[in-house]
């Protein structure tokens, strides 16, 4: 009896666990009980376990090949022991950050103009503005003791990200209590930040772009494209600093040091490996090793990136070592929001091997609290001991309360911004200078047409970081198909150049042509943007051609949600990729699976794209030969019009609920870093021909139409190139289109 019910048990266990899996499963939607027909999701990734999280395959990609990079240094830095091993790699490192972050520009007269005084009771504060370049102001406050004895330590504060600069009330506290241990203190206000804010809008009066954070990455990617980077104009404005602070009568040349916390640390370690005359540095929040920076984090704001650095095997880390044995605090928090405490925690150890080789391990200090990224009491404390321990001043580092000031006192111009009172440049100005060299150099080489023509490509191959793929006959993995009115529309991955696949709608007419003109189609939104019945995309296909609707890495499933938006183009600057270099190479891939197929006619294999997808569909056209015809719809029309325009709003992305501050992200999966060193859209453009090319509906800079004067001076080279080849009639630029069945049927002529 008892193992009757033991068995009756069982079962019913059995049948119930049956049922209740049964009940987990999602009902399907819609279902055709005589067909079996359920409702389409185009989605090529869904219930796949190694592609679970598409929005992260991007930032991993990078990441991998980041990784590469640090293998290598690893080895070189495990090779070094002696004290002369690590002089030598300080030369190389030296060297090798002039050329990433500089040349800087020739030191000229500071002009140094004191636009105003405040006595205090322990110290009075000098408001001051010096020209960093010609023309090129920088509003500081000057903060000194009151009966000094002889000539006293001095630290330059470059603040972090604080939009009020130095009037932030904890910045003050710093600076206060180091003024009033001895130190003179001389802060001044950043790019972006306080009175220098770039892109000043006396109607709101804020900046158009948005707070100090989103104004360095606008800016950065304009420097990027000319092939410089942000950082030189911080670095540059901290070493004109330093040359004010050892003018000053009041100041001990050999006693100078310089601090900043979270963007601020970031420029002090700047300062610190660029500049011998920093005896003392306190980087807070902010050095970290590389390697956990992106694998945690992510990359942050432009100026914190160098062109190719990774690339070039120079890390956060190197950053400290190269001062090795010089003092450097370094601080950090628990539970930073923006950067990695382990990252942190390994900077130091590896730099405390360079300052163990010269016998000065005292020298370099961690100190950490529990907290978020943040200054907090321990370690405001631990900044005012070691400065006062380095510098030789005696007395009690403990900190005490201040009566602070407003930001109304502390304001040095009569308006309140550099922009609205001196005027002068930007960083724009400046970086728009060296622009203009990098294209009058262009403008020279494309008048050997000819001779520009064969070196172009090659040039963008490189710039971009493309990645030639091979083509090897490669079939994708095929993950469900639908049938619809005369057509299929199947789901296909394709592998990619790394540990990532290309999703793919492939759509394929039930005709009985043996061989069909096939198009590449690319959306910034993605492969199902036109894919719906009824859409563009079904009116090519019943027009006879096979359409592979393809997410590039990057866009449609691939969609970066992982990170910030702007840390994969950034990840790829330092790594000496870009985004759009990476997705020509998936394109061409897509083009070869094309070709390879039995009802595809090879040579007849052309490819549309919308909005910035136009960009990478530019350049594999121009490294393939086999993609016979390119449409680009709403293309923007040259990086030259981004350099060259104080305004531009590709790569921005409107910040529904952020204000006045905060109204724009900004990212740069749009962009090559030094393309303008190199070539621009329109030398591609002309590379392609004789082959077919229509530009329908270009953008300038501002995405808005661009005006017939813009067209004709940006493409008069790609027109010039067509007309070298007896093709100018296979160049055409249109305002506008009907439908992409018309758009297509010049482009197969």
């Amino acid at each position: 009896m008892k193992k009757q019910s033991y068995v009756l048990l069982i079962c019913c266990l059995f049948l119930t666990g049956e049922g209740l899996y049964a009940q987990t499963k999602p009902a399907p939607k819609h279902v055709d009980l005589k067909l079996g027909l359920d409702e389409e999701n185009l989605n090529v990734l869904d219930d796949w376990i190694t592609w679970n999280n598409p929005g992260s395959l991007l930032i991993n990609h990078l990441t991998k090949q980041a990784h590469n990079f640090y293998y290598i240094r690893d080895k070189e830095i495990a090779q070094l022991t002696a004290r002369e091993d690590w002089i030598r790699r300080q030369q190389a490192v030296k060297a090798k950050l002039i050329e990433l972050v500089g040349p800087f520009p020739e030191k000229t007269p500071l002009n140094p103009i004191i636009t105003g005084l405040i006595k205090k009771d322990g110290y009075r504060i000098e408001k001051i503005i010096f020209e960093s370049m010609p023309g090129f102001y920088v509003t500081a406050c000057l903060f000194i003791p009151n009966k000094l004895k002889g000539k006293a330590p001095a630290v330059l504060n470059v603040i972090g990200h604080e939009q009020e600069s130095f009037r932030a009330e904890l910045d003050q506290v710093i600076i206060l209590n180091l003024v009033m241990k001895g130190i003179v203190v001389l802060a001044i206000d950043p790019l972006g930040q306080g009175e220098h804010v770039q892109y000043f809008d006396p109607k709101i009066n804020f900046s158009s772009i948005g707070y100090s954070v989103i104004e360095h990455s606008y800016f950065g990617n304009q420097c990027f494209l000319s092939g410089s980077s942000g950082a030189r104009y911080f670095t540059w404005d901290g070493i004109r600093a330093i040359d004010y602070l050892v003018s000053r009568k009041e100041v001990d040349p050999e006693r100078i040091g310089v601090t900043g916390f979270s963007g601020g640390g970031t420029v002090t370690s700047y300062l610190a490996a660029f500049d011998d005359r920093v005896k003392v540095a306190v980087p807070s929040s902010w050095s970290t090793a590389s390697r956990r920076q992106l694998e945690t984090k992510g990359a942050q704001d432009a100026e914190a990136e160098f062109l190719s650095g990774l690339a070039s095997g120079i890390t956060f880390e190197d950053l400290v070592e190269v001062r090795a044995p010089k003092p450097m605090l370094m601080t950090f928090t628990s539970r930073d929001e923006y950067l990695s405490l382990q990252g942190a925690k390994e900077a130091y150890n590896e730099a405390g091997r360079a300052y163990e080789a010269f016998d000065k391990s005292e020298n370099l200090v961690l100190v950490e609290d529990d907290s978020k990224h943040w200054l907090t009491p321990k370690i405001r404390l631990a900044i005012y001991a070691f400065f006062m321990k380095h510098f030789n001043v005696s007395g009690d580092p403990s900190e005490q309360d201040f009566e602070l000031l407003t930001p109304e006192e502390l304001r040095v111009t009569s308006t309140g911004q550099i922009s609205t009172s001196v005027g002068g440049d930007m960083v724009f100005d400046a970086n728009k200078r060296e622009t203009e060299k990098l294209i009058e150099r262009l403008n020279t080489s494309r008048k050997d047409i000819e001779n520009h023509l064969k070196t172009v490509s090659q040039k963008a191959k490189e710039i971009s970081g493309y990645l030639s793929p091979i083509d090897d006959g490669q079939e994708p993995f095929i993950n469900g198909r639908y049938q619809r009115d005369g057509y299929t529309v199947t789901k296909y991955a394709l592998d990619g150049e790394g540990d990532y696949v290309v999703p793919i709608l492939l759509f394929v007419p039930n005709d009985n042509s043996v061989k069909h003109h096939a198009v590449v189609y690319l959306h910034p939104k993605g492969k199902i943007e036109g894919a719906n019945p009824g859409g563009e995309i079904e009116q090519l296909v019943k027009n006879g051609y096979i359409v592979a609707a393809t997410d590039v890495l990057g866009a449609g499933e691939t969609k970066n949600t992982a990170v910030r938006g702007l840390a994969p183009g950034y990840t790829g600057v330092l790594i000496g990729r870009s985004i759009v270099g990476i997705q020509a190479g998936d394109i061409v891939r897509v083009v070869n699976y094309l070709k390879n197929r039995d009802d595809v006619a090879a040579e007849k294999v052309g490819a549309i794209a919308f909005d910035e997808m136009c960009l990478p569909l530019i350049h594999a056209a121009a490294f393939d030969s086999s993609i016979n015809n390119i449409t680009l719809i709403r293309s923007l029309i040259s990086y030259r019009s981004v350099a060259m325009n104080r305004f531009f709003k590709i790569g921005l992305t409107k910040n529904e609920g952020g204000g006045t501050g905060h109204p724009y992200e900004v990212d740069f999966s749009w962009g090559i870093a030094g393309v303008l060193d190199g070539y621009d859209l329109p030398d591609l453009i002309g590379s392609i021909a004789p082959r077919k090319v229509r530009m329908v509906e270009p953008r300038d800079q501002m995405l808005d139409h661009a005006s017939n004067e813009l067209i004709s001076e940006e493409m008069r080279f790609s027109r010039a190139a067509y007309a070298l080849r007896n093709s100018s009639a296979s160049l055409k630029i249109v305002p506008s289109y009907e439908n992409l069945n018309s758009l297509l049927e010049w482009s197969f002529e």
